[in-house]
């Protein structure tokens, strides 16, 4: 599979991996997101919390939105926490 951002992508995928690895389940999904910023961050990459990102359709900006990472300004990550299951 091609990826277009492929070394923040990357990275994304292995800080998630150890951030869960490190914590486990059982959290608030904003304390995985925090600690996957500081982990991102570690590695070298830049990670915005809850950015502002306008959306545009057609050219016309219909609305904001605020995702819950942004990463090295270019890859937009939401994160979503479930409960575990027997």
């Amino acid at each position: 599979m091609k990826l277009k951002y492929k070394e923040t992508t990357e990275a994304i995928i292995g800080s998630a991996f150890e951030v869960y690895n490190e914590l486990g389940y059982g959290f608030l999904e904003k304390v995985y997101q925090r600690s996957l910023q500081v982990e991102l961050r570690q590695r070298g990459h830049s990670a915005e919390l809850e950015p502002t990102i306008k959306v545009k359709f057609k050219e016309v900006i219909v609305g904001d939105y605020a995702a819950d990472l942004l990463v090295d300004g270019k890859v937009i990550v939401e994160l979503k926490v479930a409960k575990k299951t027997s």
